[in-house]
């Protein structure tokens, strides 16, 4: 008995809202809203990151006799594009319920955004803003690019191979928003489920998660998976122009 109740009084804290109500009632609007912003921001934005830092050699891949694997490139733009579709479906569907019949008024902003709005769309405009800027990145070049001699380097000139500063420029913009965009998306789900007054539950799964995505990166760092761009694309070779450069970013592993 005394376990039933103990295991009752848990699942009674787990199940109250965070403001210590009786009970979490919101209208649809807003719970959906909800739903497709934890998915892009808590979930779809990290792994992409996790994706492009830690697995752009794979476990199974011959690097570097086997080079420029398209895993990470095409999981992280998929996350990415994705997420951002995602937080503006759910920016319009709050829009429009404040707009309609009034029934998510007590959600909507008269006045002043609250933390969680500014959070939300500053999360919205960084999020667009890295899609932008990676459709700006410049040409890729090198021996693998469409179009080229494979075996004439006169013909792998592009701002990816040769570093170019263009290139230089947009992977420390790139890689720096990509991070504030991840503590802007923490922040503005945090602050939702506080202003939705979400069961305890929510909160607690979303921690974990994050405690868990964070463990998997640290492992990975250890593990020395976080090679620099241009080598897991072209190789450790001395030659290739952009190999006379420092990598961008921070704790990120070139191989000789």
């Amino acid at each position: 008995m005394a376990d039933g109740s103990l295991l009752a009084d848990v699942a009674g804290l787990l199940l109250a809202p965070l403001g210590g109500g009786a009970a979490h009632r919101i209208p649809p609007e807003w719970a959906w809203h909800g739903r497709l912003m934890v998915l892009a921001g808590a979930v779809l934005f990290p792994l992409g990151v996790i994706l492009a830092r830690y697995y752009k050699v794979t476990r199974r891949q011959r690097w570097p006799e086997e080079l420029d694997n398209r895993f990470w490139w095409n999981g992280h733009r998929l996350t990415q594009y994705l997420g951002a579709v995602l937080m503006t479906a759910a920016a319009g569907v709050i829009w429009t319920a404040c707009s309609d019949d009034g029934s998510a008024e007590w959600a909507c902003s008269r006045g002043r955004l609250t933390p969680h709005e500014l959070a939300g769309l500053a999360t919205l405009v960084a999020g667009w803003a890295q899609v932008a800027l990676g459709l700006a990145r410049g040409s890729k070049g090198g021996p693998t690019d469409r179009g080229v001699d494979p075996h004439d380097p006169r013909t792998w000139r592009g701002d990816h191979y040769d570093m170019t500063p263009r290139r230089v420029r947009f992977e420390w913009t790139h890689k720096l928003l990509g991070y504030l965009t991840l503590v802007l998306a923490v922040i503005a789900v945090v602050t939702g489920l506080v202003h939705a007054d979400a069961p305890r539950w929510m909160l607690l799964v979303l921690v974990v998660w994050w405690a868990g995505l964070l463990a998997w990166a640290v492992q990975l760092q250890r593990l020395g998976r976080n090679i620099d761009t241009y080598q897991a694309i072209w190789g450790p070779d001395p030659g290739h122009p952009g190999a006379k450069r420092k990598p961008t970013g921070f704790g990120v592993r070139r191989y000789r």
